[in-house]
């Protein structure tokens, strides 16, 4: 988890389910659905959402994901990050370049599944963060988490399979996506590291979703991000 999604992916689907139905889901439903450990796509969330509510004309999904770019890009996604005006401007990084100097130092390869559009991670991790042709695999690159498809490509390209190889998420999709690695390539070590989202952090709700985040599978919990490097050497040791 390299940023905080609160006030821009999670606010586009409370936008977009507030322009079809005139109702704002809470937090809390929302928190609720991600922990069904199947919602990992925004888009498809959104409309589940709206199945939910009881709409009774649900939007073609063209149509939703055209709604909810416009909430979270403000601007064509495939052109010009300098012209987006939506969301996405309001996405504090909760990480530095130097987090991942720390990584590479430590001899630790890195890389990124990530459940983005491709344009909203590239800009991200290379124009906000200054990564070089980062080992990234984003949405419609692989098949959506908690599919492991994607995670396993990654992890074949950073190590070998003697390696053992872990993945940080923040979601109950993200833990599984690491479970069901370990089922299809079980003579490989890979290790779930999870981590409450920011929105949740100083919320009294956070000790009942890290449970769930332990129940789904999660090896280790720890406090940020910028604490892998200590989660590592003590579930590696």
């Amino acid at each position: 988890m390299i940023r905080d999604v609160g006030g821009s992916y999670r606010k586009a689907i409370v936008e977009t389910v507030h322009h079809y139905s005139g109702q704002r889901p809470s937090p809390e439903s929302i928190d609720a659905l991600k922990a069904e450990g199947c919602w990992n796509n925004d888009w498809e969330a959104s409309l589940e959402l709206l199945r939910r509510q009881g709409q009774q004309d649900l939007p073609a999904f063209e149509a939703l994901v055209e709604v909810f770019n416009s909430f979270y890009f403000g601007g064509d996604p495939e052109g010009d990050p300098a012209a987006w005006a939506g969301f996405i401007r309001n996405e504090p990084l909760l990480v530095d370049p130097a987090f991942f100097a720390a990584l590479s130092a430590a001899d630790v390869a890195w890389g990124f599944v990530s459940g983005a559009e491709p344009p909203s991670a590239r800009f991200v991790l290379e124009t906000r963060l200054g990564l070089r042709q980062p080992p990234l695999i984003a949405m419609g690159e692989a098949p959506d988490k908690p599919d492991p498809s994607g995670f396993l490509r990654l992890a074949g390209s950073l190590a070998a399979a003697t390696v053992p190889v872990a993945y940080l998420g923040d979601t109950v999709a993200d833990v599984t996506t690491v479970v069901r690695a370990r089922q299809e390539r079980p003579a490989q070590r890979f290790i779930s590291l999870a981590v409450a989202p920011p929105h949740l952090q100083n919320s009294p709700r956070r000790g009942a979703y890290e449970e769930q985040l332990r129940a789904a599978g999660a090896d280790a919990v720890i406090a940020n991000t910028t604490a892998v490097l200590a989660a590592l050497e003590q579930t590696i040791a």
